[in-house]
């Protein structure tokens, strides 16, 4: 999958093509419904499939990276998983001041006209665009029709009569309802990142850890898990916490994985972090003694749940 970083960055090669528009935070299965209306009229006129995004994501841009409400994918993940949708290309916009202040009529000017030259957009049935959010469907079927393209609006995807959408997975996933929120997603919910060099407290306390720094990216869940990490195509069980490690004065968020017996060094590798059982939430402890009794004691259960998982 091309990515195409800003409008700028767009050529004569790019026009010409069906999009989608959207945050596509989890890549969901109400995504995915939008993504294959995508590729099949993409095949069907011979045109190269588009989806276009914003980093950062339009409420963090309001809001603040701090206040905005925690991502389910960062970026990285979101390019792995629409490229994964068979998605010929990925637009990433910079939402900032000057996109936010562009009026509808110019966004459908400068994007879908002059920039893609788009010949169909499918687009979600809550969608707005341009500054306060003016621009609707209505105004982009009548731009279709003065400038020859089509626009089809993508009925919401429901399940248990409640829409599918981004906020409704993290709602799922901060109360630690991995099953639920797996349905929607359509896979078990995952974190990838890089292994990093951490402070090593974990090789101290016999608990070596494979970390994985959130960056601006902060999960929708805190806690302790039983999780698998996949690293270079194997799945290694073991249990892992996300949060700020407050017993030992954690100022980031940070993703740790204690693997069962696991010995090899992987910093610097990709690493996919799959949630698989809420433990316990996490807390701040009187001392390190206490936090390493805690963590056998996470180890034991996660241990326990593996073995029941796979008799």
């Amino acid at each position: 999958m091309e990515l195409i970083r800003g409008l700028h960055n767009l050529r004569e090669e790019h026009r010409g093509c069906v999009a989608t528009i959207g945050n596509f935070d989890g890549v969901h299965l109400g995504h995915r419904k939008v993504l294959a209306q995508v590729k099949s009229k993409a095949a069907e006129l011979g045109l190269p499939s588009v989806a276009i995004t914003f980093e950062p994501q339009p409420r963090e841009f309001f809001a603040g990276a701090d206040d905005a409400p925690p991502r389910l994918t960062r970026f990285s993940e979101k390019f792995r998983l629409l490229e994964a949708e068979g998605i010929d290309r990925l637009l990433c916009l910079t939402f900032n001041e000057r996109l936010r202040s562009m009026s509808a009529e110019a966004f459908i000017e400068a994007l879908l006209l002059h920039g893609l030259a788009v010949r169909h957009f499918v687009v979600g049935d809550d969608f707005h665009f341009g500054c306060d959010r003016a621009g609707d469907y209505n105004m982009l079927c009548s731009a279709g029709e003065t400038h020859g393209f089509s626009v089809v609006n993508t009925e919401t995807l429901q399940s248990s009569n409640e829409r599918i959408s981004s906020s409704r997975i993290r709602q799922l996933l901060q109360a630690n309802d991995l099953s639920a929120a797996e349905v929607l997603l359509g896979r078990p919910y995952s974190v990838t990142g890089r292994v990093m060099h951490g402070q090593k407290l974990g090789r101290q306390l016999g608990v070596p850890t494979a970390n994985v720094r959130m960056h601006r990216f902060a999960a929708p869940m805190r806690g302790v898990y039983a999780a698998t990490a996949t690293i270079g195509g194997r799945v290694v069980p073991g249990v892992c916490n996300v949060g700020m490690r407050p017993t030992v004065g954690g100022l980031q968020p940070v993703l740790e994985v204690h693997l069962l017996d696991f010995a090899e060094e992987i910093y610097g590798q990709l690493m996919s972090v799959t949630f698989k059982k809420f433990i316990r939430p996490e807390k701040k402890f009187d001392g390190l003694d206490a936090l390493k009794k805690q963590i056998f004691t996470d180890i034991d259960d996660a241990r326990s749940y593996f073995s029941s998982a796979s008799s």
